[in-house]
């Protein structure tokens, strides 16, 4: 057994990156479009990311410094044009969403690299995939930097205005995950299905 009192016994942020996405998992994939003020538009997958509220509903991510502490383009681009769509990370798109996890210079085009087309998202002058089954638009509500360190983190918090979903994935009241099929990740370059899953009910 170990155990380490950050203070006294520091650990690498390298080390520490590979503890946390290693233990801190499976984590849901925002799949997340930007565009700069010119109009040029941007994709990243976030595996950082959850709901961070209901009502408003507002999702959370956090986009990581590169080793050079810079930020990544998705946080540049919030903050010239302060909105975002959200996708949800699926079987479907995995080798897509993964193709666009490549480092571009500013400005290029991740829906162009992954072969992706757009479609416009209501609320929003930011793009969505057309073919993804589930897309939050969202207007950034805060953005709060944790330093300008490599691996430190900008926290995302964007609050949706506008959903898309197919609608054989939702009857009103249930997600059907067996058609959603989303994606988690874990640590490395490993991704999780969630074929295998349990039911536990709550207690009262």
């Amino acid at each position: 057994m170990s155990d380490y009192l950050l203070d006294d016994s520091p650990l690498s942020p390298g080390v520490i990156y590979r503890l946390l996405s290693g233990t801190v998992c499976p984590r849901p994939i925002a799949w997340v479009s930007t565009q700069n003020k010119q109009g040029n538009a941007n994709l990243a997958p976030f595996s950082f990311f959850n709901v961070a509220s209901v009502n408003p509903p507002v999702l959370a991510f956090s986009p990581l410094l590169n080793g050079s502490g810079e930020l990544k383009d998705t946080v540049r681009n919030l903050k010239e044009v302060p909105e975002c769509v959200v996708h949800v990370g699926s079987e479907g798109l995995i080798e897509a969403l993964n193709t666009t996890s490549a480092s571009l210079p500013p400005g290029e085009d991740e829906f162009a690299l992954a072969d992706l087309e757009k479609a416009e998202m209501p609320g929003v002058s930011v793009p969505r995939i057309a073919n993804a089954p589930v897309a939050f638009g969202c207007k950034l509500f805060d953005m709060i930097s944790f330093g300008d360190q490599p691996l430190a983190g900008t926290l995302v918090l964007a609050q949706v205005v506008s959903i898309h979903i197919d609608d054989s994935l939702w009857d009103g009241r249930h997600v059907d995950m067996d058609r959603l099929k989303p994606v988690g990740r874990l640590a490395g370059s490993d991704y999780i299905r969630i074929s295998d899953r349990f039911a536990i009910e709550r207690p009262a």
